[in-house]
């Protein structure tokens, strides 16, 4: 009996000792729930808000706790809780609305997590929220309502495309996938599309050179995609829409496991098998299309909150387009022209950071991306592998936040056209190793100078220096100016240049020995809030910038117009212009997101002394954007109108060619209805409202479309999709929990 009693004892006292604290609450802002939101105990997420704004912490000790909750688009909160034995608290964290979301933490400006008010590089983040206000079935077409930023059409059959920043053309632009370079040269036309929406968390923007911290390909911006943390993923997500021309879009994401260990999932599938010829040229208006992407994020918790992520996708199109009537069995054939492409392509990526005391970081990346595709009687069958390697050591000295890395690249491209054969092919493996530091200094609480130097070296080209210097002031925390310098540098990715080639009549040239491309660049950006009301804020960010080229890779369609000529310009060439974006909240929640961009993109060539100024090709002088978002909160509707104009560029023209040198001045606008109940939206619009499509006043968008297989035939007269106005119809569910 007495054993039996000291037993029951033992077990109370144990009972008592394994009793563990709770800390539970709500996040609100203007009384509303604020759903889906991290909670963090220093550096380390501890909880996640659900659908109703509640979060809970089980089993915590006695001591000290520093809760801390950041959401977009809300000042950052924080609270101090000391708990004691087995206490239950009550949190609550009421919200304010931000000026700017410029304390949004973003990580391609420095390569390394800071606010937007912190970073002294001018960094654009635009959330999956902005996206859905004109729902795309990719990311390419989802950045049209970005302003500088212009989706190209560069093929009327095949439809793929590249995008340009501040005008300057794809090849200019490096894509990644949370910092690594995944997207690039021959994967650039057709990268951007099957990377499922479902684990974008936000779309990081650089505009301007940010060679010195990426390297190569990264003259005229950043694009960096930043994927969800298995912490704050949806258990289950999934986005279906269709369109009145046939098009299906399909779009799922789920997590499993918890805890130490979680697996994000995401699955894109688009099809489109509805041959339409409304422009009566006897050819497709858009491309027929099987696409379906697997992606796989794999996260591990370690000990002190260190980093260790892994990620995997794997990618298969098949897109043609042609003459109306066009089937496999003419493929590569003279009978019927098509343009048929078959894409496959996976990556593998992922950061480890070191057990060590410092802050060292390992993050690599790969990919192989094979292509096997038919122009007509052209074919071209390329393969392309890039591997990535790199270690960055992340130190904070004092006043002095500083970045140090190395990296190694390895590319490896074949294909069967002039850059690979020939007198003037490229090189097949190019290696590029090279090593990066950065000093972020705090010179004075309202002052911070940072200065970056790179080298490179490549296996083809040799030496690459490219510096860098910015310097903000921080004049209080509504207005922030910042000034950047530095240098970029391109090396040549013959693919993307020559694609036109493969898509007619014309024969590539190659004058010489492509040097690689130099640039100067010079930025000032000024973010403002006018309004500084929590409930009506209003923001301003207006930018300036200039660039400087040397070693312009320039394409002569003119000279000859059978012929692409590929030089180096004998000259300079110039990109400069100057932005500005509002964001402006009014009563009831109206919201609207508006920029204008005026640039001069052009080329000085300078022969025998004679310098002539001519505009790039395919640029537009002017371009604005806007979103405007109207809640009807009665009816749980939101309407959305957004869209884009576009000033005219100058077209390539055949020989005694009727059709006009410029486009005209265009625009493609869209509306958007939306019902919310719960963990539901039903979407539905319409899409390019006024029906714009760039045939209208031609006699004829593809030259000699009659005889295709003939010289003349040249699809490359596009600056605007073929897509006419059309229907569309949608539903979203998100599951938290």
């Amino acid at each position: 009996m007495r054993s039996c009693f000291l037993f029951y004892l033992i077990l109370i006292s144990w009972q008592a000792f394994a009793q563990s604290g709770l800390i539970q609450g709500k996040v609100t802002a203007s009384k509303k729930a604020v759903e889906f939101v991290g909670i963090k105990n220093g550096n380390r997420q501890v909880a996640v808000t659900d659908s109703n704004g509640y979060y809970r912490i089980n089993e915590l000790t006695e001591g000290t706790y520093i809760l801390n909750v950041t959401a977009v688009g809300y000042e950052d909160a924080t609270k101090t809780i000391h708990l004691l034995g087995n206490d239950t608290l009550t949190v609550n964290f009421d919200l304010k609305a931000s000026s700017k979301q410029l304390r949004e933490v973003v990580v391609s400006g420095t390569m390394k997590e800071v606010s937007r008010l912190d970073s002294p590089v001018p960094v654009e983040v635009y959330t999956p929220t902005f996206f859905k206000k004109n729902p795309t079935a990719c990311i390419f077409d989802a950045l049209q309502n970005v302003n500088g930023v212009r989706p190209q059409v560069n093929c009327n059959i095949c439809n793929t495309g590249d995008i340009h920043i501040n005008g300057l053309e794809g090849p200019y632009t490096m894509v990644t996938i949370d910092g690594m370079p995944i997207v690039s040269s021959l994967s650039t036309v057709y990268g951007l599309s099957g990377i499922p929406n479902s684990l974008i968390d936000r779309i990081e923007i650089v505009k301007g050179p940010a060679s010195s911290l990426y390297g190569s390909e990264a003259v005229g911006g950043l694009i960096n995609i930043i994927t969800k943390k298995t912490g704050t993923a949806p258990t289950f997500s999934a986005d279906v829409f269709s369109t009145t021309w046939g098009e299906l879009n399909t779009d799922v994401g789920f997590k499993l496991g918890s805890g130490k260990s979680a697996f994000l999932t995401g699955i894109n599938y688009f099809t489109y098998q509805n041959p339409i010829d409304k422009n009566h040229d006897s050819f497709t208006d858009v491309t027929q299309q099987h696409r379906i992407s697997f992606f796989e994020k794999w996260s591990l918790q370690r000990k002190e909150n260190r980093l260790f992520n892994l990620a995997g996708r794997y990618f298969y199109e098949d897109r043609w387009g042609g003459e109306m009537g066009w089937n496999r069995s003419y493929r590569g054939g003279n009978v019927l022209y098509g343009e048929s492409i078959y894409t496959s392509r996976w990556e593998l990526l992922g950061n480890y950071q070191l057990p060590l005391k410092e802050r060292i970081i390992y993050s690599f990346s790969y990919n192989d991306h094979h292509q096997n595709s038919a122009y007509g009687l052209t074919p071209f069958v390329a393969t392309q592998r890039i591997a990535f390697n790199q270690l960055v050591w992340d130190k904070k000295i004092k006043k002095h936040d500083l970045l140090a890395g190395t990296a190694l690249r390895y590319t490896y491209y074949d294909d069967n056209t002039s850059a690979s054969r020939g007198a003037n092919a490229q090189t097949k493996n190019v290696w590029l190793p090279g090593i990066f530091v950065q000093d972020d200094i705090s010179v004075h609480p309202k002052h911070n100078i940072l200065f970056g130097l790179r080298y490179d070296y490549n296996s083809n080209h040799g030496n690459i220096m490219t510096p860098r210097f910015a310097w903000k002031w921080k004049m209080n925390d509504y207005n922030v100016l910042r000034l950047n310098a530095g240098t970029g540098f391109r090396v040549v990715n013959l693919f993307t240049e020559d694609h036109a080639a493969l898509t007619g009549a014309r024969e590539v040239v190659i004058l010489e020995d492509l040097k690689p491309e130099k640039s100067y660049n010079l930025n000032l950006n000024f973010n403002t809030t006018i309004a500084r009301e929590s409930h009506s804020p209003a923001n301003l960010e207006l930018s300036a910038w200039y660039t400087y080229f040397n070693n312009r890779i320039v394409a002569d369609y003119e000279t000859d117009v059978n012929k692409i000529i590929y030089d180096n310009l004998r000259g300079y060439a110039v990109s400069r212009g100057v932005s500005a974006n509002l964001d402006l909240s009014f009563a009831h929640a109206i919201k609207l997101i508006t920029g204008f961009t005026l640039m001069d993109v052009s080329t000085i060539d300078n022969v025998a002394g004679n310098k002539t100024k001519e505009r790039q090709m395919l640029t537009e002088p002017w371009m604005g954007t806007w979103a405007l978002t109207i809640p009807i909160k009665k009816n749980k509707l939101s309407f959305d109108y957004t869209g884009n104009i576009y000033g005219p560029m100058r077209l390539p023209l055949m020989e005694n060619d009727p059709r006009p040198g410029k486009s005209p001045v265009w625009s493609l606008q869209n509306v958007q209805l939306t019902y919310n109940y719960r963990q539901f939206e039903l979407y539905g619009g319409v899409k390019n409202i006024l029906n714009f499509t760039p045939n209208k006043g031609l006699p004829y968008l593809i030259a000699g479309a009659d005889k295709p297989f003939d010289d003349g035939f040249d699809p490359t007269y596009v600056y605007a999709p073929n897509q006419g106005i059309r229907g569309f119809l949608g539903v979203r569910v998100n599951v938290k929990r």
